[in-house]
């Protein structure tokens, strides 16, 4: 269907010459409402009752009425501050309306003498001697009494600046006039659905999308604003249906592609053969499983696309090192990119101790290298020499030129836009050629994510952690108790042991009582001062060491390092150590203002303990001030009663929502505007189980029922 211009909608004649776009057009833009049907998917945010009329004597304080009165007195006034203050009598009863921002549009319509209608909260106040003082409505909607009261109740949508009510109302009815809104489905298709979604039978498109605009005052409004009413239903099944379409159409359009051809693992000293032999610890069950699945995948003629999850320190790092070993000794090159420079550099340091020793070349690629390193580093992956390419997203700059990649590993995928995950995709330049894809992530996957934004991802799982790793005590513990932690510091320093600080903030914030990382770090140096800690044989004074984002990238290193190493016994730092940092040594983590973390980063963050032997305990530090929200209490309760990652995933969606898992998978676009993966389970099922029918029996119906739904937006699902 070609679109009309939605910023036309209430233009009688069209005009066939080019004029630059409206204010209103380019609003209309930056809601992406840029076709029909785009319009007409603009649902209200919520809506208000303008069906009738209240009388002022009827009305209760804190309600929002509409009422219809005479004004007997407009006049502008300059104290306190200046408002226009307008007094208007219903016949029942008086009311004061204020104004704080006014036009002499608005003066005019409100000239003594006239009748209008206003609607807003009705509030009560009590005069100097504590008798009711009559009632007011601040910056009431005002009407005129020549409209007739509208049928249905009136839509409120989501705006931005230069978009009024009335002209989106205008547009969105138009745009809901032109679009298709013919069923998609086939015939008998949605019957089993009317089950999952109670007695009402189920509503068509149009009648769905026209009654959620326009909904009649006698619809409970609970329904309504909750998504419960069957109207919603049916969107919601709409919507659910064209992701899942979108998800099969991504796999066949992969299964179209070819991809780098690898021998069979029979070699006796292979490469893999060699580094499992050179390992210092064995393979886990679960690692050796998720490596025969990638490898399985690997071996076959379409491109793997496949996401390794596991739990921080299941060991996913060793994986990929493995199967990146089938590639290289099929002659192809594989790449490693992570979102960070410290995750990228500690991968880095593992690989290369695991692999020179066995011949093979690893470039190192970064946005912070010297001009030469760069230069030298970019030979050698143009020429094939690096078998293994590790860095940051430099490595999916313009400049980087492989010579025959076979293997992307894209660390903690979520991290990454869609553009930076296809970039990398697209730096094999066989004709029809595409490199297997394995995302890693250390956040666990609920089922219902699973299901719906990964569906088109084949899924491995390390569910065990390798043995000898100790469990990590958590405790929450209030801010007013700091001086008890610090001895609790100093005792583990005196044992030769290490720990993290972690603060949210570098400076000082006006905005944001938060204590920061500087001034910890100076603190904690003074706290510590003369304190000794065992390093060998030796027994050296405790160092302090502050690390943040702000660091030069050597600077950064070099504080890694000594931590490393044990020089520094205490690391103050921001967030930057979320993930890759691994020190066996580190026992106790402290995050500082616990409260202002998202559950998945405070998991993160405790991973970073408990790598060792010895026994490790991570430490909340929270402070109540006015008191904790209750997100901020449900993501303490949950890090204090479970450390198991795939429970905690489970517990984040219940609190925040799917968008902490899927992060820039989406590119920032919301792919799910209307299902909630919480509670529509059952209309989810549904639509896992129609998009193969559907795809496979109607594919043109396919193809409309996407394209209606998702637009342009379906590529990203690619990634």
């Amino acid at each position: 269907m070609q679109a009309s211009s939605p910023g036309k909608a209430n233009t009688s004649t069209p005009s066939t010459k080019h004029t630059a776009p409206s204010v209103q057009e380019k609003a209309l833009e930056k809601l992406d409402l840029k076709r029909d049907i785009d319009l007409a998917l603009h649902l209200p945010l919520r809506y208000e009752d303008e069906t009738h009329i209240t009388r002022l004597c009827d009305a209760h304080e804190g309600e929002t009425i509409q009422i219809e009165a005479l004004v007997v007195l407009c006049e502008p006034v300059f104290r306190p501050r200046r408002q226009l203050v307008v007094h208007v009598d219903d016949g029942s009863d008086t009311c004061i309306l204020r104004f704080f921002n006014f036009y002499p549009s608005l003066q005019k319509a409100l000239a003594a003498g006239n009748r209008i209608r206003a609607r807003g909260e009705l509030k009560g106040g009590k005069n100097g001697k504590g008798e009711f003082g009559g009632w007011t409505m601040l910056h009431p909607h005002i009407r005129s009494t020549t409209e007739s009261l509208p049928t249905a109740l009136t839509p409120i949508y989501p705006s931005v600046a230069g978009l009024s009510q009335a002209y989106l109302r205008h547009a969105v009815l138009a745009g809901l006039a032109r679009a298709d809104l013919s069923d998609t489905f086939a015939p008998g298709d949605l019957s089993p659905l009317d089950n999952s979604i109670g007695p009402h039978p189920l509503w068509t498109l149009r009648d769905a999308l026209y009654f959620l605009h326009h909904p009649t005052p006698d619809v409970p409004l609970e329904t309504l604003q909750n998504h419960s009413h069957p109207a919603w239903q049916r969107l919601k099944a709409e919507e659910l249906l064209a992701q899942q379409l979108s998800q099969l159409m991504a796999r066949r359009a992969r299964a179209s592609l070819r991809a780098p051809t690898l021998k069979p693992l029979t070699i006796a000293d292979s490469l893999y053969t060699r580094l499992l032999a050179t390992l210092p610890f064995q393979l886990t069950r679960a690692q050796s499983r998720v490596c025969a699945e990638i490898m399985h995948d690997m071996q076959r003629t379409v491109p793997m696309h496949r996401l390794l999850q596991g739990d921080v320190g299941s060991g996913k790092t060793v994986v990929a090192a493995l199967v990146a070993c089938v590639c290289m000794d099929a002659g192809w090159q594989c790449a490693l990119m992570a979102p960070t420079e410290i995750l990228a550099e500690q991968h880095f340091r593992k690989l290369l101790d695991w692999l020179e020793p066995l011949g093979v070349t690893t470039a190192w690629l970064t946005g912070n290298q010297k001009t030469k390193e760069r230069r030298d580093a970019l030979a050698l992956v143009a020429s094939g020499e690096a078998k293994l390419v590790v860095g940051t997203h430099a490595v999916i700059q313009e400049k980087v030129h492989f010579h025959n990649l076979a293997l992307a590993v894209i660390d903690e995928q979520h991290r990454f836009g869609v553009a930076q995950r296809l970039a990398l995709r697209g730096k094999l330049r066989h004709e029809g050629m595409e490199p297997h894809l394995l995302m890693m992530t250390a956040t666990p996957i609920p089922r219902t994510l699973a299901m719906s934004y990964y569906a088109d991802l084949d899924l491995s799982t390390l569910d065990e952690l390798p043995p000898g790793r100790t469990p990590i005590v958590t405790r929450l513990v209030n801010a007013t108790r700091r001086d008890e932690l610090v001895e609790r510091i100093r005792q583990q320093i005196a044992q030769g042991r290490q720990a993290y600080w972690v603060c949210p903030l570098i400076e000082e914030s006006e905005a944001l009582d938060l204590r920061n990382a500087t001034q910890t770090y100076a603190d904690l140096r003074a706290a510590l001062d003369g304190v000794q800690t065992s390093r060998g044989n030796q027994c050296i004074s405790a160092r302090v060491g502050l690390l943040h984002s702000r660091l030069a990238a050597q600077d950064k290193k070099t504080i890694m390092a000594d931590f490393a190493q044990g020089h520094i016994a205490v690391l103050v730092s921001t967030t930057v150590i979320e993930v890759g940092v691994d020190v066996a040594n580190a026992s106790l983590m402290v995050i500082e203002h616990a409260e202002r973390f998202g559950l998945s980063q405070l998991h993160q963050l405790r991973g970073r303990v408990g790598r060792g032997t010895a026994a490790s305990a991570c430490v909340l530090l929270y402070s109540i001030g006015e008191g904790l929200s209750k997100t901020a209490r449900d993501r303490l309760k949950a890090m204090v009663e479970t450390n198991d990652g795939f429970e905690i995933a489970r517990r984040d969606l219940e609190i925040r929502g799917p968008g902490e898992f899927l992060g820039a998978r989406q590119s920032g676009e919301a792919m799910l505007r209307f299902a909630d993966l919480g509670t529509d389970n059952a209309l989810l099922e549904w639509a896992r189980r129609e998009a193969p029918m559907l795809l496979h029996q109607h594919p043109t119906l396919a193809a409309r029922h996407v394209m209606r739904w998702l637009g342009g937006k379906s590529e990203f699902l690619k990634a």
